[in-house]
Parts: structure tokens; C-alpha cells; sequence
């Protein structure tokens, strides 16, 4: 099949030209429209369920909406896992569903999971699903600041709300768009309890009346002889009088008209119990959060969204002050992605040179230089049906593959120009394009096999599942589909240009090689002729060089990921709860001056608390501040250590300190924002809390370990009301009544809603001077009797000050409490082994109690175990399907002596770059097995070619002819590949190129072990123990 291919091709070049020009287009054309992102597609479907739920404890959120709900999604079909939170006035429940779920489906799921538990819910509680978006969705931060002395009555707040929420929200590819800081604008009735009292009126028919009298309805048509008009009641309230005139409705009816005014006091205002803020440069400030639909184009959704908000800025208030780069998830994007394309760009240039210092010919490397665009043009293809997008690890696979797409060419071409010289020797040359044919034919054989090899070794890849599947599965992809143009291109494109420009070339006339040619050859042959005199030798120092790489492989510290640079920075700042909103503003905004003292920090963005309708459940003691770095010559871990140094001196704060998308990958990984979570399960949030903090306590002695922080799971002051249910009884009141009446009086009630030029705004009911009540003034809150009399709350009520928890987490069913931690300045894995180990043995559990650990660790382990098991795999079917080539396990075992030879090298890349071994490093070595499995194909087929294609006899003088005749290819297609990933090398720390220097370091060093032991060794392992008796049979058969 493969001769018949390269027989039609050249039967068929100009066709074949044609079909290379046009595929050439089609993968430009691909590129144009191809998504670009900064990592592949991490969205794991996560239904979130927001339950608001006012005047409720955590408690009684917990028992009455969390648990109920949390019941019937556990075991629902396709959920992994639930999680929940349950804090004052708020359910939060996440489903979080397999990585292969539709989206679409588990909502579908998650709203007939919640008709089921609609039952068991209180009433009026209606638990609302969260917008569909993605752990990577949060996309841009933008800042609205005013200069108060230019434009002192600009309301920022409503210029978020009502002019840059609605615009960006219309943008195609915008999911949500949540506002944080500033004051809402509420209408407040603050009444007067001393005049409900004197006119003997009860809070709840305020109530009644308000909701009466705010009311547009229609009276129907007046129709006449020739035209109708409809009658319409114009009630609504339109300005604060309206409000104020409204009459209230009295039970007796004896007084003369009692209006709101009468009662209250009508005042504009922000909320109550406002619980989030947000600031910008430590300047008061209101920050938008953006968040993108999963499939949008990050890069593209950006510049819509940047195209929108330069209108807007036009259109705003003098003074007022926009700052979108904050966070701008799309300038690391840009900044990654160019950078790997430079990397595929001076990759391409260095292939490009040793291609031309070998061959000196334009010819030669223009035709080997075809199979680059081509072969990444087919992969650009396969990008698009495979629903990939332009990211930092699909680029990676193809800057790594890229000094390998060559491979074939050169082999071919090599072998091509060296017949077409020796055709020109003889008495009757044979015609060109049968030359270039057999050319072809002789090596096509071997770089089949050596391909279907190189795919076979990525089966460990392709079957890695979870986050690390979806992170590294692309590599492969992009590896994989490159190989395969490259294979293509040489079978079909290679031996066509090969036919037209090789044959008149002045050079096949020359029988000379190149000067680095004829040096190389012999300093090779020198090589050779020492290993023959020293046998024994060489073997045995080729043999410990491996048992030392074994033995110093065994000693790596492993991690997930390497860590990224994205120029960005996260901090979290947690004051203890119960902290007031004021008082986290103010750490917070010290926190701002602090960050911007350091010269790198060019902006800040602080929000504390969460915005409406937020998916957080954090408190108002939780701050996190996001910016930017500008170019520094320190390093991303000198300026962290500095920042986490600086807020370290905020006094009775916790800090966790990261950058913005590995804090989301955490977050993905474990549910928590940072490398390790030790996750505690049990029923008693006492028992919980005691156990974080031995836990806490043993991990703050383990090396390591930094940005230790506990779950602030604990009590916090509150004020317990016992009603007497008798005496309410007797005075004719209802534990509703009185509880309505609490809520409405502390906290206020939003009984109907004011429209202003198509804005609406909450009209809140409560009394005054009782926002910030003690339990001894608490007692003497009015209630109103029906009968228009009043006791104080205390004649129906017992009041005590008590203490409860200030949030309830809770997953799998199970309440759970987190100590979460980062890990700095050594290696993730045996951090974490001696942190169990001393959990082991130094925290003892009660009955029914459990420890989990999560977070990377828990990746990298499920990662490497599966690596290391489809690896073995693979290298079974490698052995295999090389059996089934050379029908000999002599020879089969000694092509795959190029494996351990490589891993030589790599073991001892991999000491020199750090001595830690991740899942990038592991994706390396599978990448490499299969390099240098080729490479020994290559030399181990040409012995066999030599002895029965040509006839010559097994000796000496074959081996060294046939090492001499593979040398330079070996040594074009080790440099290139080689060289080609020394542009990934020398810019390490570069965004983007963080997670393929792993990679690139395993192959870098492997390759040169594996190049220079294939060279020198496998010949001597060939006149060793290349007589066997199947080979004598084989060339018999020949």
C-alpha cells in the first residue's frame, strides 16, 4: 500500500502539487477562525444553586434549604460531587458533574432534582439557578472611580448598574456581569415607633398599604363609533412624595386619613446591612466582574467588550473614571501565545539552519523545510473537528513536534540525493523518477513503523482523564496529528519536489560530502573504533550510567504543575468573622498601599464581601485583591515572597497569596483556592473546629508549607429571641406575626418597588434607630397587638445573647471544615507525605470522623499512577508491534535499548533543572520513548537493508558502513528536534512556556543520551548479538 502511494504520487505530481497548495490555504484559512485561548477547555459542568433565604441562621439555612436540596442531587445521574455553603440569609449548593456531562443536560437534571425537593422547602423559598459559566470564565475586572471634587454628585453605583451592566450584558459571549460596591439606591420608610403606637397602627399594615398603593392596572376600552381607547390607572409611585401620601389602612377606621408621612420618614438611601464593598488603588470604587459563556473566545470576547467600553467612556460624567486592566484575563493569552509562537518561529529557524549546514544545498532544504507548514496545517485541520482552540499546550505539542516533522523528509531526501549521486556512477544510469522511487521505497518501510510507534506511546496521554486529561490530551493531539502530516508529506510531497529539483542538481555529481559531513564522519568512526577496542568497557559504563539514573530518579520530589507566570497577582486577606464591612475596608485598603509600594504592582482592585446575586459565599471579613505586574527583572517568586512578607504584618489577618488562573485551577481541582486542601468530615462543628486547628498546628512544622489558613467555620456573636408561644397565644399573635415583625424592624423588608425611567429600586420598610440593636434596647421593641395596643417584645419573648456558627460548609451530604495551604521552595508530593504522615500519627480522630486531602496532590497521584500503568502498556505493545516487524526478539529488544539510553539523559535533565518531577515531565518521557525508539529503528533496519537488499556480509566493514551511511540523518533529525526546543529552554520563566519546559528538558537531554549511545553503542550491541538464528533465516529467505 505505502510503495503504491509514492507511485502514484509520482505519477501524479502536478496533482499533487495542487492538493499541497490548497490544503496549504485551508489551514490558513483554519488558523483565522480557530479560538484562541490560554489553556485548553477546563470547563467542568458545575450547576450552582442560590438560595436566598432573609432573617435565616446558618443553621436553620443549613437543615432547612441546604440539606433538603444537597439530598436529592446526591447520587442524581452524572454528579461527581455536591458542595455547599450556608451562611446568614444564603443557600449556596454546587453540583459539580462529570468532566464528559452536557452542561444543558445537568441543569435540566438539577431543576428536576429541585421540583422533587420543593416539598421539603419552606415558603416562599424559591432556590434559583446560577448562570451557566466556567471556572476560567471570570475574564475582566473593571473599576468605576470618581474624582468627588470634579463631579461630587456622580453616583457611580448607578452608573454600573443601569449603564455599563445592561451594554456588556448584550454583548454576545457575556455570561453575567456582577456588581460589587458602592450603595444601591432604596427608598426607605423608616418608621417611627412611637407614632404606630400613638395612632395605634401595626407595622403590618404599613406594610399592606404600601403594596396597595403602588399598583398600575387597566379599566378596560372605551369604544367608539370609529376608534377605541384603552382606559388605564395610573397608581404606581413615581417620585418620594407618592410615597409619603400613600394612606394607611387602620383596622378600626375610627381616626380621621393616616398617611406614610404621618408615620415615617421617607429618605433615600443604600442598604441596611450592606455586605460587600470594592475599592481600586485604595480609592473607593465599584468593580464589575465579567464573565464569559463557556465556548466564547476569551481573546475575541475581550476586544468586543474593550470596543464597548471606549463608547461608554465618552458617554460618562466628568470625573467619572474607568479601569479595565485589573484583571484582564486576555493579556496573558495574548502575551502565552505569542510567546509559543515564537517559539515555533525560531524553533522553525534553527531546524532551518542544520538542515543547510548538513545538506548545503537550497534545494534539498526547501524540500525538507515543505513538511513544517504542511504537517501543521494538517494538524491546524484537525484542530477545528476536534473542537480545539489555539492555546499554550496545543501550540506546545506542535513547537515540540516541530524539529521532528522534518524526520521523515530528511531520511527520505537524505536517502534519495545519496541514490541519484550513485545512479550517476554507473555504466547505465536508471531514470531519475525511478530512483526517487526506489529511494523512497527503501526507507518508507521503517518510518511507518517508526510513526504508528510514536502514537502508540501516546496512549497513556489520551487516556488520562480529569483535569490533567483535559490539560495534556492537546499536547498529544497536536503531537500526534503533526507526525502524521509529516508522514503524509513525505509519502506524497517529498519524493514529487525531490523529482523535480534533485536530479540536475550540480552537487550529485560531486562524490564528496560536505566538510562537517566528512568531519563527522570521522571523529564517528573513531568513536567506533574505540568502543570495538574497549567492549567490555563501554557496556559496562553504559550500564552504570542507567542503574544511576534509576537510582537518582528515585530521589525527585513530584509535583501537578509547574507553576505558571502570568503576570498577575491574587491575594486573599481573612480578618476573623464577625469583623465589620468598615473595618475590612480598612485592612483592605492598607493591604492596597502596602501592594503598591512594591515598584512592580502597577494596579489593585479590592473586593470584599460578595456582590448580589454572587456565586461566593464569602463573608464580610473576606477581602481579595487582584493586579498586575509590569516587566521586572525579579522573579515571580521574589516579588510573592515580598508581597506575602509585606501583608504578613497586617495584624489578626490570614493571607494567601497566588495568581489569578492557578487559583481557579485549584479551585477546579478541590474547591478551594490553593495547592493542598486537608479536607475534616463529621457531624459537630466544634469537634471540626478543634480537629482544623491540630491539623493546622502539625502542618505549620512541615517544610514547605506556606499560606496556611483555616476554614473560618466559628462562633460568632448573636442574639437568640425565644418566643413564648402561650403568652403570644393569649395576646392573639402568631410566631409569624412576631417574627415578621423582628425582620421588618432590624433588618427591613422590601415590600414593593419604585420605577424611575425604566429603574427600578427597592422601597424598604423598617423602623428607626433599630439597625444595630442590643439585646437590652432589643426588649423593648414594639409589638403591635390587633387591637392597635402594643407589648414590648420581652412581654412575648425571652432575649439572650448566645453565640453560633457563621457559616456551615458542607459536602457530599457531610458538614466539612478545610485547612487549606500553598506549597513554596520544595516539591508538592513529599510535602505532602510527611504532612499525612504527621497527621497520622499526631492527630487522633473520634469515631465517625475522616481526613481527605485534595487539591493537586491528589491530580498528580491519579495522573502518574495511570501514566505509569498505560506507559507499561505501551511499551508492551511497542515490543509487540516491533516483533511483529523483524519477527526476532533479538533485534526487537535492541531497537528498544534506545529507550533506557534516552531516559539517561532525561533522568539527568531533569536533576540539573531542579530535581522534580511533574506530569509535564512524564508527558516528556512518553514523548521521548517514542524519538528514540524512531532513531533506533532507522539504524537497526539499515544493517538489515544492507545485508538483504545489497548483499552484504555480516561483518565488521557493514557495521561500519551502515553506522557511517545513517549518521547523518541520525544527527539531522536528533539536532533538529534538539535545537528546535532550545527556544522553549532559554526563556523558561516566560509566560506561556512555563509548562512545556518540563517537557522540553526531558527531550532536550534525552535526546542527546539517546543520540550519541545509539551511535556509539547499538552497533557494538549489533556485532555482539545480531547472529542469531532467525536473522541467518531471514537472510537466507533473502
Amino acid at each position: 500500500m505505502i510503495d503504491r502511494i509514492i507511485q502514484m504520487s509520482l505519477s501524479n505530481r502536478l496533482l499533487v502539487c495542487a492538493c499541497a497548495v490548497v490544503l496549504f490555504a485551508y489551514g490558513v484559512s483554519t488558523f483565522s477562525s480557530l479560538p484562541i485561548d490560554v489553556l485548553p477547555n477546563l470547563n467542568r459542568p458545575v450547576v450552582s444553586i442560590l438560595t436566598e433565604a432573609p432573617g435565616l441562621a446558618p443553621e436553620e439555612v443549613e437543615n432547612q434549604i441546604s440539606f433538603p436540596i444537597e439530598s436529592v442531587l446526591n447520587g442524581a445521574p452524572g454528579v461527581y460531587r455536591v458542595r455547599s455553603a450556608a451562611i446568614p440569609g444564603l443557600s449556596l449548593v454546587w453540583a459539580d458533574f462529570d468532566w464528559e456531562s452536557d452542561v444543558y443536560k445537568a441543569r435540566q437534571i438539577v431543576t428536576e432534582k429541585l421540583q422533587q425537593a420543593s416539598t421539603t422547602l419552606p415558603p416562599d423559598i424559591n432556590p434559583v439557578l446560577g448562570p451557566i459559566s466556567s471556572i476560567m470564565g471570570e475574564i475582566m475586572l473593571i473599576g468605576i472611580t470618581v474624582d468627588s471634587a470634579v463631579t461630587p454628585d456622580a453616583n457611580i453605583r448607578e452608573i454600573a448598574d443601569w449603564i455599563l451592566r445592561p451594554r456588556l450584558l448584550a454583548i454576545s459571549g457575556v455570561s453575567q456581569v456582577s456588581v460589587i460596591g458602592g450603595d444601591v439606591k432604596q427608598y426607605h420608610v423608616v418608621v417611627d415607633p412611637e407614632k404606630l403606637i400613638s395612632h395605634k397602627v401595626a407595622l403590618s399594615e404599613v406594610e399592606d398599604s404600601l403594596k396597595a398603593s403602588n399598583d398600575n392596572s387597566s379599566g378596560g376600552y372605551i369604544i367608539g363609533p370609529f376608534e377605541e381607547q384603552l382606559t388605564r390607572t395610573l397608581g404606581r409611585f413615581q417620585t418620594q412624595s407618592d410615597i409619603e401620601n400613600s394612606l394607611v389602612h387602620r383596622a378600626d377606621h375610627e381616626e380621621q386619613v393616616l398617611q406614610v408621612k404621618h408615620l415615617a420618614q421617607v429618605k433615600v438611601g443604600g442598604p441596611l446591612a450592606k455586605r460587600g464593598d470594592a475599592g481600586v488603588n485604595g480609592q473607593d470604587a465599584v468593580i464589575l466582574t465579567i464573565q464569559k459563556q463557556p465556548e466564547a473566545d476569551t481573546v475575541a470576547l475581550t476586544s468586543r467588550i474593550q470596543k464597548e467600553l471606549n463608547s461608554l467612556k465618552e458617554s460618562l460624567p466628568k470625573g467619572v473614571q474607568l479601569h479595565d486592566s485589573i484583571f484582564r484575563q486576555s493579556r496573558f493569552i495574548n502575551l502565552a501565545v505569542s510567546n509559543v509562537q515564537e517559539v515555533l518561529r525560531d524553533g522553525a529557524i534553527l531546524v532551518t539552519l542544520v538542515l543547510f549546514m548538513f545538506l548545503l544545498s537550497f534545494r534539498t532544504t526547501i524540500i525538507t523545510l515543505t513538511a513544517i507548514p504542511l504537517s501543521i496545517t494538517f494538524s491546524l485541520i484537525f484542530f477545528r473537528y476536534l473542537g480545539l482552540s489555539i492555546n499554550t499546550m496545543t501550540l506546545g505539542g506542535l513547537a515540540i513536534a516541530i524539529g521532528e516533522l522534518v524526520d521523515d523528509a530528511i531520511v527520505d531526501v537524505e536517502n534519495i540525493f545519496r541514490r541519484l549521486r550513485g545512479n550517476r556512477l554507473l555504466a547505465q544510469p536508471k531514470p531519475a523518477l525511478q530512483v526517487v522511487y526506489e529511494a523512497s521505497r527503501e526507507v518508507r518501510g521503517s518510518i511507518v513503523f517508526a510513526t504508528f510507534i510514536v502514537i502508540l506511546v501516546f496512549i497513556p496521554l489520551f487516556a488520562m482523564t480529569g483535569i490533567e486529561g483535559r490539560l495534556f490530551r492537546p499536547i498529544g493531539y497536536a503531537y500526534v496529528t503533526s507526525i502524521l502530516g509529516s508522514l503524509i508529506v513525505a509519502l506524497t510531497v517529498t519524493p514529487v519536489l525531490a523529482s523535480y529539483l534533485l536530479p540536475k542538481m550540480k552537487l550529485i555529481n560531486d562524490e564528496r560530502d560536505s566538510l562537517i559531513v566528512r568531519t563527522l564522519k570521522s571523529l564517528h568512526k573513531k568513536g567506533l573504533e574505540f568502543v570495538f577496542r574497549f567492549k567490555a568497557l563501554c557496556l559496562a559504563a553504559t550500564t552504570l550510567f542507567l542503574l544511576s539514573a534509576i537510582i537518582l530518579g528515585s530521589t525527585f520530589g513530584k509535583e501537578f504543575l509547574p507553576s505558571f507566570n502570568e503576570g498577575a497577582f491574587t491575594v486573599s486577606l481573612l480578618s476573623p468573622p464577625g469583623t465589620s464591612l468598615p473595618e475590612s475596608n480598612r485592612l483592605g485598603k492598607r493591604a492596597e498601599q502596602l501592594l503598591l509600594e512594591l515598584p512592580e504592582v502597577t494596579i489593585t482592585g479590592r473586593r470584599v464581601g460578595r456582590a448580589e446575586n454572587d456565586e461566593h459565599a464569602q463573608g464580610v471579613n473576606s477581602t481579595e485583591i487582584e493586579g498586575e505586574f509590569r516587566d521586572s527583572r525579579r522573579t515571580k517568586a521574589e516579588i510573592l515572597a515580598e508581597i506575602r512578607a509585606k501583608l504578613g504584618s497586617i495584624p489578626g489577618t490570614s493571607l494567601n497569596v497566588g495568581q489569578p488562573i492557578s487559583h481557579r485551577i485549584d479551585h477546579l481541582v478541590s474547591g478551594v483556592r490553593s495547592q493542598l486542601a486537608i479536607k475534616i468530615f463529621g457531624t459537630e462543628l466544634a469537634e471540626l473546629r478543634g480537629l482544623a486547628e491540630k491539623v493546622r498546628e502539625v502542618a505549620s512544622s512541615v517544610p514547605g508549607i506556606v499560606d496556611l489558613y483555616v476554614e473560618k467555620q466559628i462562633l460568632v456573636p448573636q442574639i437568640h429571641i425565644r418566643i413564648d408561644r402561650e403568652q403570644a397565644a393569649l395576646l392573639g399573635l402568631t410566631v409569624q406575626e412576631i417574627s415578621e415583625t423582628l425582620e421588618t424592624a432590624l433588618n427591613g423588608r422590601v415590600v414593593t418597588r419604585i420605577i424611575e425611567e425604566q429603574r427600578t429600586y427597592d422601597v424598604v420598610l423598617h423602623m428607626s434607630h433599630l439597625q444595630q440593636q442590643e439585646a437590652d434596647t432589643l426588649r423593648r421593641l414594639p409589638i403591635i397587638l390587633h387591637n392597635g395596643s402594643y407589648v414590648p417584645l420581652e412581654a412575648v419573648a425571652t432575649i439572650e445573647k448566645a453565640r453560633g456558627p457563621n457559616t456551615i460548609a458542607r459536602e457530599n451530604t457531610s458538614r466539612r471544615i478545610v485547612v487549606s495551604a500553598n506549597v513554596a521552595d520544595r516539591d508538592l508530593v513529599s510535602t505532602v507525605k510527611e504532612l499525612q504522615n504527621r497527621v497520622h500519627n499526631e492527630v487522633t480522630l473520634p469515631e465517625g470522623y475522616f481526613i481527605s486531602y485534595g487539591g493537586q496532590f491528589e491530580s498528580q497521584a491519579r495522573a502518574s499512577s495511570l501514566i505509569y500503568l498505560l506507559g507499561s502498556i505501551a511499551l508492551i505493545g511497542i515490543f509487540l508491534v516491533l516483533y511483529l516487524h523483524y519477527q526476532s526478539i533479538n533485534l526487537t529488544l535492541q531497537v528498544m535499548l534506545a529507550v533506557p539510553f534516552s531516559f539517561i539523559g532525561a533522568i539527568f535533565g531533569v536533576y540539573l533543572s531542579g530535581g522534580v518531577l511533574s506530569i509535564a515531565s512524564l508527558v516528556g518521557l512518553i514523548t521521548l520513548t517514542g524519538i528514540a525508539t524512531r532513531n533506533g529503528i532507522l539504524l537497526i533496519d539499515h544493517y538489515l537493508h544492507l545485508m538483504t537488499e545489497e548483499g552484504e556480509e555480516f561483518s565488521m566493514s557493514m557495521i561500519y558502513r551502515g553506522a557511517s551511511e545513517r549518521l547523518v540523518p541520525v544527527l539531522m533529525t536528533a539536532l533538529t528536534a534538539i535545537l528546535a526546543l532550545t527556544p522553549i529552554l532559554l526563556g523558561a520563566e516566560e509566560p506561556g512556556k512555563e509548562i512545556l519546559v518540563p517537557v522540553a528538558v526531558v527531550i532536550f537531554s534525552g535526546l542527546f543520551s539517546s543520540t550519541f549511545l545509539n551511535l556509539l553503542i547499538t552497533p557494538l550491541v549489533f556485532w555482539q548479538f545480531g547472529r542469531p538464528s532467525n536473522l541467518k533465516q531471514r537472510l537466507s529467505e533473502s
